[in-house]
């Protein structure tokens, strides 16, 4: 019989623990707990919604076509008019383009957000007008020889497309294919139907999901380049359900399921069955469907009839890798309502308040090198509850603000530059303020928002210059106890504190353009004194008191948060620095009357260590 070694090309390794050097499936010998482990990628068991950014325009029954991170949709209704505006999506957000020659809704669209065509729909009745997209305009091609609304269809390359059912009215089981240059009718849907759900990769791959016929159907049917076949239905009848993928892999979400009852239902088929998986956030039909099973994207709906929203959801499908909280290095003096500055392997914590009795106010900085923590020069003024975020280098970096209450006022506005040896005192914030978000790229470039005045809660925004402070446009809700993440021309700032009026603990996201302040989407958990990671696209928040003290971290995408990996410990009053790929978060309260000195690091990839047994 073949050796280990022999069989996967190397031999079976000695090491103390969990082995970080190993690959995927490779076999070690943990001597310390004298077992035989093997390691694999941790990943979702199930897909999930998440909330994108929203179309410009409020509306239903587009046309649309792309993938997941490049989709074009095409005209629509408003529920008071038909459209011919057309919209660009990147990822993260929409941008209007060059109109179609013709308004209407109930198109289909096929092709990619470059090169794509959009036909049939209705101008104010049945229409087969076919427009073909090169990246900057429209031109009518020939029409389809079924005019016809609300029906199905799609291909991955615009020259290679299929359309099937609608309304002509009545409800139609024509279907056509397109070469680039024409259409041609082939064999028609088994059952005639109208405001369907479907879609295609090309002419010779598609599949039919549901719609009306006239009564809301769960009937599924696939095509393959001649034929359509019966197979099985959903679990749930619907009808005007965006469908991204096909015949052999796709997922329908949303639809009307009875009179004017709206789903936020979704659920995968695997080329012989649906299963229910998880929902949309809300409820909706009429929404168009881009993508495939393991990334897809939902834009534009109706909520209800009569109503229309411009409501964007991104799809990922199971098997998305899932990050995870390790222990790191311990600082040399545990502490609380710190700043920071660096990466997760060139980080640095400065001042802080430390432990009762006395709870010392503190200058002390340490340096961290991903595995150890180094007590380095000192600040000048020993502070606390100073500029609370994620500066991004640990050799250039500003504290400013905080508080003393030894010193007198206790506010404080000073500012100090550090160069990576020493910290240099330069000119001070023009109003003294503690527990207030502060980020920048270096001390050169930096943003101070927020904070606590007394016991007034502030929205004071001010831009440093690399010499200077200017008071520039506020946020829009006033807040202490906030982190801010990235740059002083692009910055987040997210949750915090203010009392009046209520809620006290606050979910609010702004994001900072270099002028203004913007609202986004909120945490999915209120919290202050929390931390973060990251830039004003990709971000971390982490840990916080809700109140109790909270081991949750959500992860920011540019549009919206969603929950991942908890802490091992709280880090409430902590810091953080890093990316949202990679960060740590120190010290702070682990949910105790004392501080901590405890480091955690984040990897967006983590793996399942297994232990063979008997």
């Amino acid at each position: 019989m073949a050796t280990y070694k022999e069989t996967v090309g190397t031999a079976v390794t000695n090491y103390a623990g969990n082995n970080p050097g190993v690959v995927d499936g490779e076999l070690w010998y943990d001597s310390t707990n004298k077992d035989f482990k093997y390691q694999y990628p941790n990943v979702t068991s199930v897909g999930s919604w998440r909330t994108g950014n929203n179309l410009n325009q409020s509306k239903s029954n587009i046309g649309a076509a792309g993938v997941q991170s490049n989709t074009i949709v095409a005209g629509g209704y408003t529920g008071t008019a038909r459209v011919a505006t057309v919209e660009l999506y990147n990822g993260l957000n929409w941008t209007e383009t060059t109109d179609l020659n013709d308004a209407r809704y109930g198109l289909v669209g096929a092709g990619i957000y470059t090169a794509a065509i959009m036909a049939g729909g209705d101008p104010g009745s049945a229409t087969g007008n076919t427009e073909s997209w090169n990246g900057s305009n429209w031109t009518e091609v020939n029409n389809l020889g079924t005019a016809r609304y609300q029906g199905s269809g799609g291909g991955d390359v615009f020259t290679n497309a299929i359309v099937f059912g609608g309304y002509t009215p009545p409800i139609t089981a024509v279907t056509e294919t397109w070469n680039g240059t024409n259409w041609t009718e082939v064999n028609d849907l088994n059952t005639a139907r109208g405001n369907t759900g479907g879609n295609a990769a090309s002419s010779t791959d598609a599949i039919c999901v549901g719609g009306e016929k006239p009564s809301y159907s769960g009937d599924v049917e696939t095509w393959n380049g001649t034929n359509w076949t019966e197979v099985n239905d959903l679990n749930t009848a619907r009808a005007g359900s965006a469908v991204a993928g096909d015949s052999s892999l796709a997922i329908s979400g949303g639809g009307l399921t009875s009179g004017s009852s709206t789903t936020a239902n979704t659920e995968l088929w695997n080329g012989s069955s649906w299963t229910e998986t998880s929902n949309l956030s809300s409820s909706r039909y009429a929404n168009s469907g881009t993508g495939t099973t393991s990334l897809a994207l939902s834009s534009g709906a109706s909520s209800a009839p009569g109503s229309r929203s411009a409501s964007t959801e991104e799809w990922t499908g199971a098997g998305a890798a899932v990050g995870a909280w390790a222990t790191g290095g311990t600082m040399n003096t545990a502490r609380g309502n710190l700043g920071s500055a660096g990466i997760y392997t060139a980080a640095i914590g400065y001042a802080g308040l430390g432990n009762q009795p006395s709870y010392p106010k503190l200058a002390v900085t340490e340096s961290y090198n991903g595995t150890n923590w180094t007590e380095v020069n000192d600040m000048n003024q020993a502070r606390y509850a100073i500029n609370i975020g994620a500066q991004q280098s640990a050799t250039s970096a500003l504290a400013f603000g905080g508080e003393n209450t030894d010193l007198s006022p206790t506010n404080r506005a000073e500012t100090e530059s550090w160069n990576g040896t020493n910290w240099t005192a330069v000119n001070a914030l023009n109003t003294a303020r503690y527990s207030l978000g502060g980020t920048g790229a270096d001390n050169t470039a930096a943003l101070a928002a927020g904070g606590v005045v007394g016991s007034t809660y502030q929205s004071i925004t001010e831009l440093w210059n690399g010499s200077n402070w200017t008071e520039v446009n506020n946020l829009n809700n006033a807040r202490g106890e906030l982190p801010l993440v990235g740059t002083s021309t692009a910055a987040l700032a997210f949750g915090g504190r203010n009392p009046s009026p209520s809620p006290v603990v606050r979910a609010v996201t702004e994001s900072w353009n270099g002028t203004n302040w913007t609202e986004l989407n909120d945490l999915n958990t209120a919290r202050r004194n929390l931390s973060g990671s990251g830039t004003q696209t990709l971000a971390l928040a982490i840990s916080g008191t809700v109140p109790p003290i909270s081991v949750n971290t959500e992860q920011w995408n540019g549009a919206s948060w969603v929950e991942t990996s908890d802490l091992n410990v709280g880090h409430a009053g902590g810091a953080g620095c890093g990316t949202s790929t990679n960060a740590i978060g120190f010290a702070g309260s682990p949910g105790t009357l004392d501080y901590g000195n405890h480091t955690e690091e984040w990897s967006s990839i983590s793996n399942v260590v297994k232990t063979l047994t008997d």
